[in-house]
């Protein structure tokens, strides 16, 4: 089975004071605020022609409220809610009003605990890719993808891509050969190589959300952009280069530890015998390919999710197979 689903669209983060979000997504990093109330402010970027690829809730707990895909239909909406139905998974319709700039959309908890979110319709914005005298900050393009902490791998992986039909560009292993057990998987929608990454872990967390930018030049602009704007120590990892997807980044924290990556320089992945690439957790060039370890904030430390039906936390549990690691 598979569905018109586009690509990773939007996200949405529960964040706990507006203004000093602003200050770090609007002032520091560059996004375009297109519109705002008391309890929201809805953001794109540059290359963006609809309402927003990011909003930021008001909420007494920092959270991932939820991230929401793009389909090619509003039947495909139908055909979706159908499926979710006969898999017994909790959803919900979200209407017009709750989510400024949207049309009807569809959210359901994945069998993983993540709040994500189908859509068709969503109002045009201007676009400003050629106002290049508004171009600050990061200069985000436009979103990525989302990193997503999950306690099965292997049901997961398999449930977006049988049911769903995404596609796997790389995974990593772990364990010897004679027991090797997957631990991450790279999935796309979009020609790129992925939209979700999925990584067995203490879940469900959100590790991040990925903005692509144009080249390294412009992360490494970011960073002194960001550190003479008063938010040196928002960087979080340094910049460098993934092993897995081959793309250039740095990663940077919100005030309410939001994770960000700002990413550039992966691969076409559509040709039709497009083969996954097979990584091992222990080599030491899959993380980062100048073998530098991440530190430990990044390995350890993730976003809590909400439930689409009570607006909790989700509770977080352990992976079902532990990752080894020496």
């Amino acid at each position: 089975m598979g569905f018109d689903i586009i690509r990773l669209a939007h996200a949405e983060f529960n964040v706990t004071d507006l203004e000093r979000a602003r200050d770090f997504y609007v002032n520091a990093l560059g996004f375009i605020e297109t519109e705002a109330d008391s309890n929201h402010i809805y953001l794109r970027a540059i290359e963006d022609g609809n309402h927003h690829c990011l909003v930021l809730t008001k909420a007494d707990t920092p959270s991932l409220n939820h991230i929401a895909y793009r389909v090619g239909s509003e039947e495909e909406l139908y055909k979706l809610e159908a499926f979710f139905q006969a898999q017994n998974l909790p959803m919900r319709w979200v209407e017009k009003d709750e989510e400024r700039g949207q049309g009807r959309a569809l959210r359901i908890q994945d069998p993983a605990g993540f709040p994500v979110e189908f859509f068709f319709e969503m109002e045009k914005a201007e676009r400003m890719l050629q106002k290049f005298n508004q171009h600050t900050g990061a200069k985000i393009k436009r979103i990525d993808h989302a990193n997503c902490l999950v306690t099965d791998i292997y049901c997961i992986h398999k449930w977006y891509m049988e049911e769903l039909g995404f596609k796997c560009s790389e995974y990593t292993v772990v364990g010897s050969a004679e027991n090797e057990r997957l631990w991450a998987s790279w999935l796309h929608r979009k020609p790129s190589v992925h939209d979700l990454a999925l990584v067995n872990e203490r879940g469900p967390r959100l590790h991040h959300i990925g903005f692509w930018v144009d080249d390294a030049k412009t992360i490494l602009d970011a960073c002194d952009y960001l550190a003479a704007s008063g938010y040196a120590l928002h960087i979080e990892r340094s910049p460098g280069r993934h092993g897995t997807s081959n793309a250039f980044f740095v990663y940077v924290r919100d005030w309410d530890g939001h994770r960000l990556e700002l990413y550039t320089g992966d691969y076409f992945t559509n040709d039709p015998d497009w083969e996954p690439i097979k990584w091992h957790l222990e080599d030491p060039q899959r993380a980062t390919f100048w073998g530098t370890e991440p530190p430990q904030t990044w390995k350890k430390e993730a976003m809590l999710v909400q439930n689409i039906l009570t607006g909790e936390l989700v509770e977080v549990k352990e992976p079902v197979s532990k990752k080894v690691t020496k």
